[in-house]
């Protein structure tokens, strides 16, 4: 099994389309360093993968942001990840978090909402959404999401550890009803079945093969090929130091703005929550970065 993929797959004979995303090293990386407690690890590690999940959909070069806000315990939860499954992310949240209802820890009876922001280089502007947090956990919520944009009917199953982050995706394309009525129902039912063991260890083809053994049975049995895999595609931690990005952002800032802070601080510290980063200028570097580089 690829440590950190997206493995697509279809149900031939009942129009049901699939996906397994399996993170391993990548979400390792990607918590590193953070002292995250296991309650916000497990929610974002969570979001982590049906983030990618989504990502891997788009038709075109772009990035996908989803934010999880409230007034919670939890009051943030962010993923972004571009068409190239380079994935990064963060949670900030309250010390010492107990476990609690999903709604709860994150505040959605005041006002909580799911944000989207999809940013394609060819738009002029990127495009947003916002939705309110409907469901008891991360796979309602986002199965909630996923129905209201696509008015087809899907469901989430979400695991994540210390070590993984995995993600079941089912989705009913419009064909099914005709080719099974009753194959929507199996197929759900069946998949509830599955130990979030089984989430986090197996490969797609011994998932697949043991939650559906005799859905794929049946199908090679009718002629078709009963289940179809896709070749995985690869996922990464991607959240490399962009020092020029940051000296973009002073340069824009101001040399008068720049030189006060200094002042009354000794260097400036800027930080980058979302790779967990810190860069620090001292009063010769920006006046070095000023004399290189003046803004007109």
């Amino acid at each position: 099994m690829s440590p950190d993929s997206v493995t697509r797959f279809l149900f031939e004979g009942l129009d049901i389309r699939g996906a397994l995303v399996h993170l391993g090293p990548c979400w390792q990386s990607l918590q590193k360093g953070r002292g995250y407690g296991p309650v916000e690890a497990r929610l974002l590690g969570e979001m982590a993968a049906v983030t990618v999940l989504i990502a891997a959909q788009l038709k075109q070069p772009g990035r996908l942001t989803f934010q999880l806000r409230g007034e919670g315990p939890i009051s943030l939860l962010i993923m972004d990840c571009d068409e190239q499954l380079r994935l990064r992310g963060m949670a900030r949240a309250a010390p010492g978090l107990t476990p609690a209802p999903v709604p709860q820890l994150l505040g959605a009876d005041k006002g909580g909402q799911l944000m989207l922001n999809l940013d394609f280089p060819t738009a002029r502007h990127p495009y947003q959404s916002f939705v309110p947090l409907v469901g008891d956990s991360i796979a309602s919520i986002f199965e909630h999401y996923l129905e209201q944009s696509e008015q087809l009917p899907a469901r989430l199953f979400l695991a994540a550890s210390g070590q993984a982050a995995c993600c079941l995706f089912l989705q009913k394309m419009p064909g099914a009803d005709a080719l099974d009525p009753d194959g929507w129902t199996r197929i759900s039912h069946l998949a509830a079945t599955m130990k979030q063991d089984e989430l986090l260890e197996l490969d797609a083809a011994t998932l697949l093969s043991r939650l559906f053994h005799e859905e794929i049975l049946q199908g090679e049995q009718d002629g078709s090929k009963g289940v179809r895999l896709y070749d995985p595609r690869p996922v990464t931690h991607h959240c490399p130091e962009d020092r020029e990005k940051v000296e973009n952002m002073l340069l824009a800032l101001g040399r008068e703005e720049a030189e006060a802070i200094l002042a009354e601080h000794g260097e400036i510290l800027v930080k980058d929550d979302i790779c967990n980063r810190e860069y620090h200028f001292t009063p010769e570097e920006i006046a070095a970065l000023f004399a290189k580089k003046p803004l007109h």
